[in-house]
């Protein structure tokens, strides 16, 4: 079995002396973990830390082995990302997220292709968190656990939505929220593509991500505990 594929590294650890298992979020073949002889060495560990972007060539004799990886360099950002506290936790959450998330070796190009983008963006300027805030929205409807925002679950209208149901996730106009707006989620005008991305609208899209990672996601998933790394992205946001 071989295929050649490029990808994300989300993680590495040591195995034996001299080799290292990677797990690679890949294009074509989804999250996908090898062994790459030689990984533990010093001219291979800087290619295979968290954030870069490598080719990776797969090879086992049968489908479901570990298998091996041969690894080429695409793009280097590792180093750039973990220099700035911010962009370092941004992106352990997100490593932590997908592998949290994702099935093994199932493609989610949607998903790939908006993580690049965020990570792009965090080696260009301080913008990214709204990115990342939207590509916690497309990780939750990829994964079949989208949100209704277009129209009020109460009145059908798409005028004046300003809340979300923490049961339904569905928009909920101030007119139907009526006597249950104490009990609904806030409607950031980030969540939908509005507003000044301001920090109070980052929070308060982020809440609304969160609970819906915790409540119908982390079940699905055996109700793992969500990643810590998610949580201290948070908090770093929040006091920044």
């Amino acid at each position: 079995m071989e295929w050649r594929d490029t990808g994300i590294v989300l993680a590495r650890r040591r195995h034996g002396e001299t080799a290292a298992i990677i797990e690679v979020f890949t294009e074509s073949h989804g999250r996908h973990a090898g062994i790459v002889r030689g990984g533990a060495s010093r001219k291979l560990t800087p290619i295979l830390e968290p954030g870069n972007q490598v080719e990776v060539t797969w090879r086992a004799r049968l489908e479901d082995h570990l298998g091996v990886f041969a690894v080429e360099p695409l793009e280097a950002r590792a180093a750039a990302l973990m220099g700035d506290r911010k962009t370092l936790a941004g992106l352990n959450s997100m490593t932590a997220l997908l592998s949290f998330a994702l099935p093994e070796r199932e493609a989610h190009k949607t998903i790939y292709q908006g993580t690049l983008t965020v990570l792009e963006m965090m080696t260009s300027g301080p913008h990214w968190p709204l990115a990342y805030l939207r590509w916690e929205l497309t990780l939750l409807e990829d994964l079949g656990f989208g949100l209704d925002l277009s129209t009020c679950a109460a009145t059908g209208s798409t005028d004046n939505l300003a809340y979300i149901s923490p049961k339904s996730g569905r928009a909920v106009s101030t007119t139907g929220a009526g006597d249950w707006k104490d009990k609904l989620l806030p409607l950031s005008p980030a969540l939908v593509g509005k507003g000044g991305g301001s920090d109070a609208d980052l929070r308060d899209g982020l809440r609304v991500t969160g609970h819906f990672l915790k409540t119908w996601l982390a079940p699905a998933l055996g109700n793992r505990a969500l990643p810590a790394a998610r949580q201290r992205l948070v908090d770093l946001l929040a006091r920044a």
